[in-house]
């Protein structure tokens, strides 16, 4: 009798996926709060901390999404130039 792994257990990359979005989005929250927060004498969030917040937030995404897309160029780069040195070696 065989035992059977249920499917609906995440995998390990989607763990590990899911491990690196909290960390990214803790990281942010994180410092959003402690460059823009600063009145801590009222409940309510005041219009200049909430601009500054999603100024933070915008940046900071728009950076994550722009340092990803440059590591892909990166690696891709580095993997046109493994394949180009591999045929080279073929050939010599």
């Amino acid at each position: 009798m065989a035992m059977q792994v249920p499917t609906d257990v995440p995998d390990v990359d989607q763990i590990k996926s899911f491990r690196d979005f909290l960390t990214s989005y803790n990281k942010l929250s994180e410092i959003c709060f402690v460059d823009c927060v600063s009145d801590f004498t009222t409940r309510e969030v005041r219009p200049k901390e909430e601009k500054c917040a999603l100024n933070c937030m915008e940046k900071y995404l728009k950076m994550n999404q722009r340092v990803s897309q440059r590591f892909q160029e990166f690696q891709t780069t580095a993997n046109e130039n493994i394949l180009a040195a591999r045929r080279q070696g073929q050939t010599s």
